[in-house]
Parts: C-alpha cells; structure tokens; sequence
C-alpha cells in the first residue's frame, strides 16, 4: 500500500500559540507556588529570558551584561519571589557580585524554564518587539532591597544540559 502524499494544510486554528500558552501556565504555576511555599526539597529553577522585552526591569549594568538573554537561577540565593498571575509577571530580589538587585520579568520573555531535580525543561519561542530606546525606559524600582545574609553572587548557567535532544541514531 503506497504511503499518502497528500500535503497537510496549514491549520486555521493557532494551535502551536495555545499551547505554548498552556505550557507557560505551567511555569507560573510552579513560580506561584515556590513564591508561596517556597522551593520543596532539592527543587530550584532556571529561567531565562529576554533582556529586551518590554516590561524587563534589570538594573543597566546586568542589561549591559546581557543585552540579548539572561538565565537566573533559583535556588538558595534569593528573596521575595511574587508572580503577578493576573499580570503574568514574576518578580525576585538576587544579588549580583554582592549588589542587591530586583528583577521584573514578564512570562511572556521566558525562553526556558528548567527544574534540574526533576529533569524537567521547557523551551519557549520569544520574538521582542520594536521597543522604547534603552535611555527612554524608566528605572527599576526596588533596585536597593536589602539581601539576606547568605546572598551571594546568582549563578548565570548554560541550560544546555537540560535541553533534550534527538536520539542518537
């Protein structure tokens, strides 16, 4: 029986935008919960996201640093985790080299999300619009939240180990 060659049409529905709209629920979903319960036995994330898309909020010499993406980890060094749901925003206080720092992230920037303890990861596609020039945007509030002791310097990671890849044929 010979296979079907007939083309398979192009969907009329957004189905790949639904779930990639699914699949973000689940990153607030589990940064709600961390937010609220805190981070259960050896779980801890990586989020990366896009530095240039609007509504980012990151201090001027980590945008400097990072001007395409950046990956925060979070684990044991940080503090005040919120995620806005109705917003869809997530906010946490690190510190990078020893300065205190808060960080403003829209979901919809996340390009990767990552629970190394589970071996869980998803990936995103993000496109950053034309935006506002960097000197026009307005300065992160809460740039100075005092730290708790134990911060430290936050360990930007490659998510490379975590990403899956084919089997190998």
């Amino acid at each position: 029986m010979a296979e079907d060659d007939t083309p398979i049409p192009d969907s009329l529905l957004p189905y790949d935008s639904w779930t990639q709209e699914a699949l973000r629920h689940v990153v607030v979903s589990a940064i709600a919960h961390a937010a609220h319960e805190g981070l259960p036995g050896g779980h801890h994330f990586y989020v990366t996201f896009k530095t240039g898309f609007p509504g980012v909020h990151i201090p001027d010499r980590l945008r400097a640093q990072y001007p395409d993406e950046m990956t925060i980890v979070l684990q044991h060094q940080f503090h005040s985790l919120a995620m806005d749901e109705v917003d869809q925003v997530l906010s946490v206080g690190l510190s990078f080299s020893g300065i205190p720092s808060t960080l403003v992230i829209p979901v919809a920037a996340i390009t990767a999300f990552a629970d190394p303890e589970v071996q869980f990861g998803l990936n995103f596609e993000v496109e950053v619009p034309q935006t506002v020039p960097l000197a026009e945007l307005p300065a992160p509030e809460g740039d100075d939240v005092p730290s708790r002791n134990y911060d430290g310097p936050a360990e930007v990671v490659s998510l490379d180990a975590f990403r899956r890849r084919p089997p190998k044929e």
